[in-house]
């Protein structure tokens, strides 16, 4: 096996991509530096050249998908709203392609400077707007915080419990109003989007001054 990262023309990012796709394939409780070494053709120790622990691989996962999101901060001042429905729908989108990085972003916090400029360039668009940089902050936390919530709820698993029961034999003959929204969709993707959408048009319409 190979084992001179240098040779197989490896890189700290392509290391991150190759752990993003076994994390997206197999589930996040499966990576380990072994397996992703397996997967690139070298030895695990290679890898350490890039990312020096399993903790820095993990953050590496939650910089690769937070950093791709790139907010759209042009436009008038006051139409903030509007630019910070545009990153929640593109953040929801990239969680959603990646649900198996979801319980890490939910629970590591954002480290590096390539994942905090989407934060950064997001709270510099409100504060033009003349909201103080601790408010844009707190704003920008809360519809983040919203849409990995949702994420969470609509497509991630339990990392180390992938074969989790579902809802039984439950007769709903005895739950009405929750048998007829069965009925309507409830539990669809369609639903899943209006209740995203239900829920941050809530929020965003709160937070306007």
């Amino acid at each position: 096996m190979e084992t001179t990262g240098k040779r197989v023309g490896l890189t700290r990012e392509k290391v991150l991509r190759a752990a993003l796709e076994v994390a997206d394939r197999d589930g996040i409780e499966k990576l380990s530096m072994r397996r992703l070494g397996t997967e690139l053709g070298v030895e695990a120790m290679t890898l350490y050249h890039y990312l020096p622990n399993k903790a820095a691989l993990l953050d590496g996962l939650v910089e690769l998908v937070v950093s791709s999101v790139q907010p759209d901060t042009a436009g008038p001042a006051d139409q903030w709203p509007l630019r910070l429905r545009e990153f929640a729908v593109a953040f929801r989108a990239e969680l959603l392609r990646h649900p198996g990085v979801i319980p890490l972003v939910a629970t590591r916090p954002v480290r590096s400077a390539a994942a905090l400029q989407a934060v950064e360039d997001t709270a510099a668009a409100l504060t033009r707007a003349g909201i103080t940089p601790v408010q844009a902050l707190r704003i920008v936390n809360s519809v983040a915080m919203l849409v990995v919530g949702h994420c969470l709820a609509e497509a991630a698993d339990t990392p180390g419990h992938r074969d989790q029961a579902g809802g039984g034999d439950l007769d709903l003959a005895d739950f009405p109003v929750l048998a007829a929204a069965v009925a309507q969709g409830l539990g669809s993707p369609a639903d899943h989007q209006a209740r995203f959408d239900l829920a941050l048009d809530a929020l965003l319409a709160g937070l306007r001054p």
